[in-house]
This record gives structure tokens, sequence and C-alpha cells, in this order.
């Protein structure tokens, strides 16, 4: 399934350097960065993503946010996400799956963690 149109959502430009290369080793190398909610959803506008992975923690549009944009969107709805951040509380992590994020992966993660998070996502689609 190396043929994802993946939307990598960070505020922080090293983080999507990682997410990026982490992608690219998994096999996965069309990526689209995004620096926040809006620049994703502009960019999402555009239309051919696949799948998202997005920060929570984010100026101008939160990833929880920008998650409950996607699933209010008839055109979006059914793309999977998969929800990458700090935040490692129960209780976010239940707002994130609630919101309609399809996994969730607590900063820092290995490459190993992402590809199978990715996996397990395609899997139960």
């Amino acid at each position: 399934m190396a043929d994802l149109k993946i939307l990598a959502v960070d505020d922080s430009a090293t983080m999507r350097r990682i997410l990026k290369n982490t992608l690219s080793r998994a096999g996965y190398t069309d990526v689209v960065e995004a620096e926040d909610g809006v620049d994703a959803w502009a960019k999402l506008q555009a239309g051919g993503f696949n799948f998202i992975i997005t920060d929570w923690n984010m100026p101008n549009m939160s990833g929880l946010e920008f998650v409950n944009a996607v699933r209010e969107s008839e055109q979006f709805k059914t793309i999977p996400i998969i929800m990458v951040t700090t935040r490692s509380v129960k209780d976010d992590i239940i707002a994130a799956m609630k919101a309609g994020a399809n996994n969730y992966v607590v900063k820092p993660f290995t490459p190993d963690t992402l590809k199978e998070k990715i996996a397990s996502v395609l899997a139960s689609l």
C-alpha cells in the first residue's frame, strides 16, 4: 500500500521532516507537509489524499479541530487519520478517537511504531 498519498500535519518543521523521513523508510514516499490545521485543510481541498497524520497541538487550528473538520466533511470523512502527539493522557486519547482519529501515536515514537499503526489502520478499513 505504498501508493498512499499522505498529508503530514505538524507545526514543527523538524517533526515534519522526521515524519517524512520515517514514512519514506517505511515505503511511503508521496507525502505532503502542512504546518497547521488551516494549511492542512487548504491542501486537503486540492485533493488526492488518502491518509492523514496530524499533530494535536498547533496554532490557528489544532489537530483535534482539524480531525473534526475532516470528519464533518462529506468529501473527506472516510480518509483514515492518525493523531501523533505528546499528549499521552487517557482522556486525550479518548477525545481524539471520539473526534474520529483512527489511531493514536505518542511522541517520541519509533519508525516501526508508526509503520505498525498505519498498517493497523489500513487493515481495519
